[in-house]
């Protein structure tokens, strides 16, 4: 799953980020399938209560299912938009490639050859730097 980038770039480059906070967004963004998931599976109250349980966030208080399971489907379309918003940020001709590239773990070399990515591995890497700064700061 690992990626040809390395977690620490100069702290001259535009897009430096802290090594350890890094690793934190991109950790973050491997949730991205897992809130996916959630999301849907919250699409409404005809699921069983115990699918129910598995998605919706602990720590709630209401005693309303439908109320928890409105406040679950926000928090999760939140975070996704959020991954998306910084992807399409990065550079919106190949933000799909960039979403997909953080969020299932492929390296650039995968989207070449299995997916076709239109441009070189610099413009890439920089993007890809682009993707984790601007999530940075939105996670700020």
């Amino acid at each position: 799953m690992g990626t040809a980038i390395r977690p620490e770039i100069s702290g001259k480059n535009k897009y430096w980020i802290e090594r350890h906070r890094y690793y934190e967004l991109k950790h973050f963004c491997l949730q991205y399938p897992i809130w996916k998931q959630a999301h849907a599976a919250l699409d409404s109250l005809s699921r069983r209560p115990a699918d129910l349980a598995i998605f919706v966030r602990s720590g709630q208080i209401h005693g309303d299912p439908t109320a928890r399971c409105a406040e679950s489907r926000l928090f999760f379309a939140d975070r996704m938009k959020m991954v998306e918003q910084a992807a399409i940020g990065a550079d919106p001709e190949i933000y799909t490639y960039i979403l997909r590239a953080v969020t299932e773990g492929l390296s650039y070399d995968t989207l070449k050859m299995q997916h076709g990515i239109p441009c070189c591995r610099d413009v890439y890497y920089d993007r890809y730097r682009r993707f984790f700064w601007l999530l940075d700061k939105a996670r700020d």
